[in-house]
């Protein structure tokens, strides 16, 4: 099948690893993998911070830039990809790039559900040994209802034992310019997500939100918690 990989700004400038990972992973299982190199930032942080206006010029690039062909759209970030699926509501006063919009929306798909959804895989032959705590971020499971597919890959990879842990739904308190303009209150968040997963004494702290797992791991990190932090990507591609 041929495929889209749009990489977002996080898997660009920070986290190469797991653009690689996900185009390695995608490609060992049988996907022809495209680069659009005219993608750009899907405007996110100024959609959350409530710049739509200064926001369109850069949502009109990644439409056209994705334009290239009708094939699948699948992005590593699932923040990223819902930023995308509403582009089609901040662009009803210019009805023809709302349609185009709509089309881009509708193709795009975060790696887990492509996975689980399209290709129908669950088992990708990973083996990660030890035991994780799994964070489903906001952007994947309130926004989008992506709640099972990340969960049915791991429970596939061999060796790994996942743990279950209080408030594993609430919030990391990233959000975002949510943390930047609301720090205190954003951090007392991410202290508490912290505490209640170092209850299950993980090895690793898995997510499919990059923003989420930098955000979970810098606390973990700056109260000295040995955890591994993982993409899911990662972890899939892990032997």
């Amino acid at each position: 099948m041929n495929v889209n990989f749009f990489v977002t700004c996080i898997g660009d400038a920070l986290k190469s690893r797991v653009a690689r990972d996900t185009v390695l992973l995608l490609e060992q299982l049988g996907c022809q993998v495209n680069f659009p190199e005219k993608q750009g930032c899907c405007g996110q942080p100024a959609i959350n911070s409530g710049y739509i206006k200064e926001a369109i010029p850069g949502m009109k690039n990644l439409i056209a830039a994705l334009e290239e062909n009708n094939d699948p759209i699948v992005s590593p970030a699932a923040s990223c990809t819902y930023a995308i699926k509403t582009y089609p509501s901040y662009l009803t006063d210019e009805p023809e790039w709302a349609r185009r919009a709509e089309k881009v929306a509708a193709r795009i798909q975060d790696l887990t559900s492509f996975l689980v959804n399209t290709l129908g895989i669950v088992d990708v032959g990973a083996r990660l040994p030890g035991k994780a705590v799994y964070h489903p971020s906001c952007s994947l499971f309130r926004k989008m209802g992506v709640r099972e597919e990340p969960l049915a890959l791991l429970s596939h990879v061999e060796g790994l034992e996942l743990m279950p842990f209080k408030g594993q739904e609430t919030c990391c308190g990233f959000g975002g310019t949510f943390s930047v303009k609301m720090a205190e209150i954003s951090g007392e968040i991410v202290k508490e997500k912290s505490s209640h997963l170092m209850e299950a004494q993980p090895d690793y702290l898995i997510g499919a939100d990059v923003s989420c797992l930098l955000n979970i791991g810098g606390r973990l990190q700056r109260e000295g918690h040995p955890v591994k932090v993982m993409h899911i990507a990662e972890v899939l591609m892990s032997r």
